[in-house]
């Protein structure tokens, strides 16, 4: 019930009428909320690449990456998961999604507030929607925070949380075939580089980024007889509470990056270390 009235409270079904105008402003946030669609699954799951530690957070208000990112979730199960279903001739409700590392620095403290907000959102309103989580190119920040939130996860989260060696490339072609891994991901050793011929998937430019653009544009047409033409600004969407579990590993990645941005660990190096998975 608390879900449905945070969706007609903030008018969820409709946020695929209102597109991030003007276009430029939505590249900005495709160029600092990394994050794409990449292929499917070998079990025709949706595969998601997101770009935890390069996302920066900082050329928009909050409230638009908050549009953009309920837009995402919305497509998703409007259109991706239908799709996905039709295209391997059962029934797909759930994807993965490769979070890369790569960048994460003791400045994300900054942007914790930020995560924070997306996951309230995700956790009470779009759950059970991820089947794996794929953590590669882990650098020294994250295995610290890791160490501390893991004890505190739920038994069913834990086991949806991959870590894996470098970029996993190895581990995920289990799952996906090449052409479906991320661009971080096709070479040992690439980090998060693209090949010169490969459109990043985060890109504004990507098919994927294109159609959910496009489709956003199309539905506003659609909607114009009804509530006028689409106007700029963003939506201010409540963000609902976070559960006591949810609050409480904040706090504690917030206390672990404020010890070691205080400590000696400071000094250490971030490269990539070996993390033992869950």
């Amino acid at each position: 019930m608390d879900c449905l009235n945070w969706r007609l409270q903030n008018e969820i079904d409709s946020v695929l009428a209102k597109p991030i105008l003007p276009a430029d402003l939505y590249r900005s946030i495709r160029d600092t909320l990394l994050v794409g669609l990449t292929g499917y699954s070998k079990q025709g799951q949706p595969v998601y690449a997101f770009g935890v530690g390069l996302s920066t957070f900082d050329r928009a208000s909050v409230n638009y990456y908050l549009q953009s990112h309920i837009q995402m979730n919305e497509y998703r199960d409007r259109v991706v998961l239908p799709g996905a279903s039709e295209m391997s001739g059962k029934q797909i409700n759930t994807c993965l999604k490769v979070m890369d590392m790569t960048g994460l620095k003791l400045s994300a403290l900054n942007q914790i507030k930020m995560l924070s907000t997306i996951t309230a959102v995700d956790d009470l309103n779009y759950p059970e929607k991820t089947e794996t989580y794929y953590i590669v190119n882990a650098p020294y920040v994250f295995s610290a925070c890791w160490k501390v939130v893991k004890p505190l996860l739920q038994e069913r989260t834990k086991k949806k949380i991959k870590v894996l060696y470098g970029p996993g490339r190895d581990e995920l072609l289990k799952v996906m075939d090449y052409a479906s891994l991320p661009h971080f991901c096709k070479r040992e050793g690439s980090g998060s580089g693209s090949s010169s011929d490969e459109v990043d998937c985060y890109s504004y430019d990507h098919p994927f980024h294109q159609e959910l653009y496009n489709y956003v544009k199309q539905q506003a047409l659609r909607n114009q007889d009804s509530v006028g033409p689409a106007k700029q600004g963003s939506m201010h969407v409540r963000v609902p509470t976070p559960d006591l579990e949810e609050a409480k590993i904040m706090e504690t990645i917030q206390s672990e990056l404020h010890n070691l941005k205080g400590g000696d660990g400071i000094s250490r190096s971030f490269s990539r270390i070996t993390i033992e998975g869950p």
